[in-house]
């Protein structure tokens, strides 16, 4: 499917490695030009170079922390405050802690992190996506925000209140033909899920091989997706034909949540 993105520009956050750069392979190879970020400046570069190598993209790499006032302004500032998509990858790892031992610093860090940034990137872009009646604005979740899980009270928190702050801005926006739209991955196989599993395996005392294949069991889909996966699918939703599709939460998990919303 031809997606109507060339010549379109979009900024893409965490995106060095995992999702995040599958999301700016996919928009790259639809001929969007790329503000792409992450903390680590040797691998965002490594990935730039490549989107460049590979498709030929224009591709602008900032290396700064995306959860910071001065990361967001330096992001937005490559951009020349200007963006027809936006892909709010916050990039923070999740590690469970039982809700008793969160601390209100740990409230106000998830909220900073998986709230606030996306919100005030937004509220940076918007405007100029109305005025030109084009935008596309993507944020990356997880799959759990549909069936919070025991550990993760601080992670869901903010999330849902990413969500819930933009189903409300959704008919601000589209009558303008700017849409938002949450995509909620479940198992995809990156650096960060492995990290994540050999972390599980050493907190329930069993081995990495054993966690890896409990989860492949509990995925109907019977395995772990690429990456790729995600990444077309964002691509998708930020394309010319996404037009009458906003305020949705898509899961993307091969099958494991059961609910029918």
């Amino acid at each position: 499917m031809h997606l109507g993105l060339e010549g379109r520009t979009a900024i893409v956050t965490a995106a060095s490695r995992g999702l995040g750069r599958a999301v700016a392979v996919s928009l790259a190879r639809e001929g969007v030009s790329l503000v792409i970020n992450a903390r680590g400046a040797d691998a965002l570069n490594e990935t730039a170079q490549a989107l460049r190598d590979d498709f030929g993209a224009t591709v602008t790499a900032v290396a700064a922390d995306f959860n910071t006032t001065e990361g967001r302004a330096a992001i937005l500032d490559a951009a020349g405050g200007r963006a027809d998509i936006l892909v709010n990858n916050p990039g923070r790892r999740q590690v469970p802690t039982p809700y008793a031992q969160i601390k209100p610093e740990d409230w106000r860090s998830w909220l900073e992190d998986h709230f606030l940034s996306s919100i005030e990137m937004i509220q940076a872009v918007a405007p100029g996506m109305q005025e030109r009646r084009f935008g596309r604005i993507v944020n990356m979740s997880v799959s759990f925000i549909k069936f919070p899980q025991v550990g993760f009270a601080h992670s869901h928190a903010a999330r849902l209140a990413l969500s819930g702050a933009t189903a409300a801005m959704v008919r601000e926006l589209i009558p303008h033909n700017v849409t938002i739209n949450t995509v909620c991955p479940g198992l995809f196989d990156t650096d960060a899920l492995h990290t994540n599993l050999h972390g599980h395996a050493e907190r329930g005392n069993t081995t990495y091989e054993a966690i890896v294949a409990d989860r492949v069991k509990s995925c109907p889909a019977g395995r772990f997706a690429d990456p790729s996966e995600c990444g077309d699918l964002v691509a998708y939703l930020c394309s010319a034909q996404a037009g009458f599709m906003s305020g949705q939460n898509i899961v993307n998990d091969g099958g494991v949540h059961q609910g029918l919303f």
